[in-house]
């Protein structure tokens, strides 16, 4: 697996980032993930017309937004409603969450433990999520949070592990969202302006994700739950739903 296939999976919004499609992923048992099932995204809230009619021609069923009751107060559900999309909320920071968080880490900053410590702020987030995974009548879907990367890369992470995607295509996966960086930056600073007290610099980083913590997320998983299939089961995820989730998002290679 290259960065040669992100063209083929970046969906390039005029105001909307880190928009793309997981299909095309092989598994360890030569399967292939397929396309148009699973979009993972930033908020939509900001797009323009070319925009939504792109977006329209996805015929997106179910839209799954993962951010906090706060968050969507402030930037609203987006479009997809509109467009014939389910509006399913399963946020993985609940309300009040963010200080029990605050807790379970001891700090903010991006890392493999802050993304484990969503997982400790309750079971209900990720059956709710295989739930809906399990059903191929709720596809395509977006997935998605405010940037696209933190929540809606574990929630991605903890898909295509269940699939069967090996470890280096996962972190390859997550890391595709530094791609679009710049190209948000660039339309943050043009039509918003960069916010007090923070520069390109600081936004850019802000905006992408680090080297380590999809694979320090992952290896923690393994340490505590022997992976991300040990985690799922022991939190009462039955392994038929796990299978559907497989039937609903994997076809043969070729195929």
């Amino acid at each position: 697996m290259t960065d040669d296939d992100y063209g083929s999976r970046h969906l390039a919004f005029e105001q909307c980032f880190n928009f793309r499609d997981i299909g095309g992923y092989e598994t360890e048992d030569g399967k292939t993930v397929r396309w148009g099932r699973y979009f993972r995204a930033g908020r939509q809230d900001r797009m323009n017309a070319a925009d939504l009619a792109r977006l329209r021609a996805l015929e997106v069923r179910t839209q799954i937004d993962l951010r906090a009751p706060a968050e969507i107060e402030d930037q609203s559900r987006g479009p997809l409603e509109e467009l014939g999309a389910r509006y399913v909320h399963v946020p993985v920071i609940p309300e009040g969450g963010a200080a029990e968080l605050a807790r379970i880490v001891g700090d903010t900053a991006i890392s493999g433990r802050r993304y484990l410590g969503y997982l400790e702020l309750g079971a209900e987030t990720w059956i709710r999520l295989f739930d809906l995974f399990a059903d191929p009548r709720n596809q395509p879907f977006v997935v998605h949070c405010t940037a696209g990367k933190d929540r809606t890369g574990v929630t991605t992470a903890l898909l295509l592990s269940v699939l069967g995607v090996e470890r280096h295509t996962i972190v390859h996966d997550y890391l595709l969202t530094n791609r679009d960086v710049e190209r948000q930056v660039d339309f943050v600073e043009r039509a918003i302006g960069l916010p007090e007290g923070v520069d390109r610099p600081t936004l850019t980083r802000a905006a992408g994700v680090p080297d380590d913590a999809i694979r320090d997320f992952l290896d923690g998983l393994d340490r505590s739950h022997g992976g991300p299939l040990g985690f799922l089961k022991s939190i009462g995820i039955p392994v038929s739903t796990l299978e559907s989730v497989r039937a609903s998002f994997l076809e043969q290679s070729g195929v």
